[in-house]
């Protein structure tokens, strides 16, 4: 074999490895997490899926700071279900699931479910800003300057996409995930009364 020929053989399998790594990568934003990215949005197909309880892994355990400056932590939910919709200003199907997301919350209104964002780039007023254009009446941590909340739900749950949202279970693990836009307030509460149910 010829040293140009060893060269192209050599080129060609280093080639066929990165494209094989990258195949293998099923979590790319975590990965963009971990690596200090804070591009935060990965286009993807809209999915839901709901965890069996008995599948559902340890709790998730994270704190925060919120848009308003106020602390907060998965422990401020314990024995309630909790919405967690990963978002940022600028994403424009965060943008039109807003009033969604909102008639979710007023529809649970009485029951035992929270909601709280994630914002994972914007800075504090960007992010009230929306907020305020939205109608949000749930807070939002702020993760842009702290990627310890990314990876704390990264680590359990492959966030591919934004906007995600979550719903934790009254223990804090995750029930279900919708991975897309809402485009329908019931997909989310019937998740919710699903998971509210299963603790009963």
């Amino acid at each position: 074999m010829s040293a140009l020929t060893r060269r192209i053989t050599a080129a060609l399998a280093v080639a066929a490895l990165t494209v094989g790594l990258a195949a293998c990568s099923s979590d790319p934003l975590a990965d963009q997490y971990r690596a200090g990215s804070n591009k935060g949005f990965i286009e993807g197909s809209f999915q839901v899926q709901e965890t069996a309880a008995a599948d559902r892994g340890a709790p998730i355990s994270f704190q925060g700071t919120t848009q308003d400056g106020k602390p907060v932590s998965g422990s401020d939910y314990a024995g309630q279900v909790l919405v967690v919709n990963f978002w940022y200003a600028a994403c424009g199907p965060c943008r039109a699931e807003a009033p969604t997301l909102e008639k979710a919350v007023s529809d649970l209104a009485g029951k035992n479910a929270s909601f709280l964002g994630v914002n994972i780039y914007d800075q504090p007023e960007t992010a009230a800003s929306f907020m305020s254009t939205y109608d949000i009446t749930y807070p939002s941590i702020i993760a842009v300057n702290d990627g310890a909340v990314n990876l704390a739900f990264a680590s359990a749950v492959p966030l591919t996409a934004v906007p995600v949202t979550l719903v934790l279970d009254t223990q804090g693990r995750v029930a279900a995930r919708i991975i897309g836009q809402l485009t329908d307030a019931s997909i989310l509460t019937t998740l919710v009364n699903d998971a509210i149910a299963g603790a009963s």
